[in-house]
């Protein structure tokens, strides 16, 4: 056996190991304050604060407007908004941009209405509320409790009917029901 055929056998033991150590696993927080207040740079809202959320299931959707992944997961998000939305649900949306491009709120706002977005959004140019969330990816889905509690987070492109649009869903309906 050769060193690099010992390192994958290794490798995977040791992903196994740290994937069963709870520390690592996705801890439930308060969701952060919204970092913008600036109404110029919130969409089909005045800014929101946390407290406003109280009550509902929430859904926070970070996003930018040229990841492809992002905005292919819109049409799962719509279908989930219209399903729920006689439910004390929301979604909200954080922009946070990957070029400068995106940090243009006209550029921001047209892409909201090419995609209808109805939602809130805020835009997050400084990435300050990236790293409120502690996030990482785009997409990136955070569903907070009624309390204001963010319980689990999603990462990836989202579709109607798969896998995680369907566990996604299935938590929104478990908090709903607390």
């Amino acid at each position: 056996m050769t060193p690099r055929s010992r390192l994958l056998p290794a490798c995977l033991v040791l992903l196994g190991i740290l994937a069963s150590v709870p520390a690592l696993a996705f801890q439930p927080r308060p969701l952060p304050e919204f970092t913008n207040d600036r109404p110029g740079e919130w969409f089909n809202s005045a800014p929101l604060e946390v407290a406003d959320l109280r009550g509902k299931v929430v859904l926070v959707d970070v996003w930018t407007y040229d990841c492809w992944n992002c905005y292919r997961s819109f049409p799962w998000l719509t279908a989930l908004e219209k399903r729920l939305a006689d439910r004390n649900f929301a979604v909200v949306g954080i922009h946070s941009p990957e070029f400068d491009r995106e940090r243009d709120p006209a550029n921001v706002k047209a892409k909201i209405a090419e995609f209808g977005l109805h939602h809130p959004i805020m835009m997050d140019n400084d990435f300050a509320y990236w790293r409120a969330l502690r996030n990482r990816y785009w997409p990136a889905f955070y569903l907070v409790d009624k309390h204001g509690v963010i319980r689990e987070r999603f990462v990836g492109e989202t579709h109607e009917g798969d896998a995680r649009a369907q566990r996604i869903e299935e938590q929104i309906h478990a908090l709903l029901a607390e």
